[in-house]
């Protein structure tokens, strides 16, 4: 099992920045891909960005990118999502994921945190 805990949501102003973290415990040598997905209320989960295991390989949202960086830090276990020039629609709960599959789809979910950025 794996065990992906959240942190650094809040509330915003647009134009501002945020950083989320993402710590993970248990059989983490399974996630060799990270990432992060957002869900805001009323809409479907949707992919925002994520990185590899070595963290070289990094993929964005077109809705992201630019603004967002991701990042990892393997001996600490925890993964990091930078957010600058927020914009309302970047209001959702954010979730982290973990995968270990060959194929890279989600295995593992954290419990989301909160991120709301006023107009």
């Amino acid at each position: 099992q794996v065990q992906l805990v959240e942190s650094g949501g809040g509330l915003v102003q647009a134009g501002g920045s945020l950083r989320l973290s993402c710590a993970a415990s248990g059989r983490t040598f399974r996630s060799y891909v990270m990432g992060w997905f957002r869900q805001a209320p009323g809409k479907e989960r949707k992919f925002v960005t994520q990185i590899s295991w070595s963290g070289l390989t990094t993929y964005y949202a077109d809705s992201v990118k630019g603004r967002f960086t991701i990042s990892r830090d393997n001996a600490k276990n925890t993964m990091y999502l930078q957010m600058n020039s927020l914009k309302p629609e970047d209001t959702a709960v954010y979730y982290c994921v973990a995968s270990g599959r060959v194929d890279g789809l989600p295995e593992y979910w954290g419990q989301g945190t909160q991120v709301t950025v006023s107009s």
